[in-house]
């Protein structure tokens, strides 16, 4: 089952690491984002990820969903705090 888990964790990380242009959103509604991080919680694994606003992609849906867990943060430090508090209250895995 530990494989599974692993084996599920390793391609949710890879297929949001693939960004591909079809998926690219437009300059204009990325500018007027704020710039930052936020925590995205992966429903089909549970695991919470790291995302920077600053990509001009989404993650990919496929073949699990995600749901923004957390505010929008300006450094990478305090998204890892929040992660890290999430996993203390086992809301999130890994």
């Amino acid at each position: 089952m530990r494989r599974l888990t692993s084996l599920a964790a390793a391609a949710a990380l890879a297929a949001t690491s693939i960004a591909a242009p079809a998926f690219a959103a437009p300059a204009a509604k990325t500018s007027a984002l704020k710039s930052g991080y936020y925590v995205i919680r992966w429903d089909n694994t549970g695991i919470c990820q790291i995302w920077n606003t600053d990509l001009q992609s989404k993650p990919v849906e496929w073949p699990s969903t995600y749901k923004v867990v957390s505010k929008p943060v300006p450094t990478f430090v305090e998204a890892t705090n929040i992660q890290l508090k999430l996993r203390d209250e086992r809301r999130c895995f890994l």
